[in-house]
């Protein structure tokens, strides 16, 4: 035992002898490194939504031309694993932190901590709610709720299913209450029947595939309308309505302007979507972090409160797409080409 402990002990001093001979390189993730410029810290939810994807390559893409420098974290829609990139980003010493949250609430103390950290935050397209964040920028997402219901209505009443995002997004929250400003009138006069309703976990196309083969059985297949919060949950749907051959017989909304939906607009299998001009957004976004990281005021058109503060906010304007203006909005605003569409 004694001659264990001795030959530990002489290893010990060997190694620590080599560490003392050998220079030491700095810590390229250490945040007592010196960065040149702005650095923005940016933590996203998931890639997996498509429109997500582009808004990232917009901004790091308007940021880096503003001489700023971007480091990406993607949760994969894990809020935990967001609070924990979050936290990540500030030991690295970022100048500002942009969250587009997974939860609304989780990522409240992502918020706290930069606040502590004295680094501003940007809420990018949602809301976090309950914290102190420097700046929300996103879209007029009650309007986008309210395009969805009077395109709809106005082209056919009768029986509803209601299918909503994921219920920690705050936007999908929003989604809803524009809905239902134009819907409860409809309803209150016996115009719409709705004969269901859910949330959609995570946003995720194979779970409204599930929740509406469940409510063609339950209910039944006899429906006017599908008011789906966006394309992905609107897409899962419609492979079950598919299924039924009830595809392009039920009217389904939608939002993002996918390809594939734009696809399933022209084929007539979605009736509409909600064009969120993402680089308008992303752009404005990336010039709005850098202008914080600077420490300016930035010029902000209202204010939304998240349950702690009036949050100074930037909102954009929306646009309605059905087939007849597609190929004008969406081919002209370059988010996808006429060879992507197949036109």
């Amino acid at each position: 035992m004694k001659q264990r402990l001795r030959v530990g002990l002489l290893l010990m001093v060997m190694l620590g002898l080599m560490s003392c001979g050998k220079k030491q390189e700095p810590d390229p993730g250490s945040s007592t490194e010196k960065k040149e410029g702005i650095v923005i810290g940016l933590s996203f939810d998931s890639l997996a939504i498509e429109r997500w994807q582009k808004d990232r390559d917009t901004f790091i893409a308007e940021a880096e031309k503003l001489g700023a420098t971007c480091v990406f974290q993607d949760a994969n829609g894990d809020a935990r694993k967001q609070n924990e990139q979050c936290d990540l980003l500030l030991s690295q010493g970022v100048d500002v932190l942009v969250i587009v949250p997974k939860s609304a609430t989780a990522a409240a103390r992502a918020v706290q901590n930069a606040n502590a950290a004295g680094v501003p935050v940007l809420s990018y397209d949602r809301l976090i709610l309950n914290s102190k964040p420097d700046l929300y920028i996103s879209f007029d997402n009650v309007r986008v709720g309210r395009m969805q219901a009077e395109y709809l209505s106005s082209r056919k009443q009768g029986r509803y299913f209601l299918l909503g995002g994921a219920p920690d997004d705050n936007n999908a929250h929003l989604f809803r209450q524009g809905q239902m400003e134009v819907l409860q009138p409809l309803i209150d006069q016996g115009k719409i029947d709705v004969i269901g309703q859910q949330w959609c976990e995570g946003w995720s196309p194979n779970k409204a595939r599930e929740i509406m083969e469940n409510v063609l059985v339950s209910v039944g297949t006899e429906m006017d309308v599908l008011l789906a919060s966006n394309d992905g949950t609107a897409g899962g749907a419609i492979q079950a309505l598919r299924q039924q051959g009830l595809a392009g017989k039920v009217l389904v909304s939608g939002q993002d302007a996918d390809l594939q939906a734009c696809k399933r607009i022209l084929e007539g299998t979605q009736s509409m979507t909600v064009y969120k001009p993402l680089k308008t957004l992303a752009t404005r976004a990336a010039q709005v972090a850098v202008e914080l990281a600077e420490g300016k005021e930035i010029a902000s058109t209202q204010t939304v409160n998240n349950g702690a503060i009036d949050v100074p906010s930037v909102l954009l304007d929306p646009v309605m797409v059905d087939k007849d203006n597609l190929e004008e909005v969406i081919v002209g605003d370059g988010f996808h080409s006429k060879e992507d569409l197949g036109l």
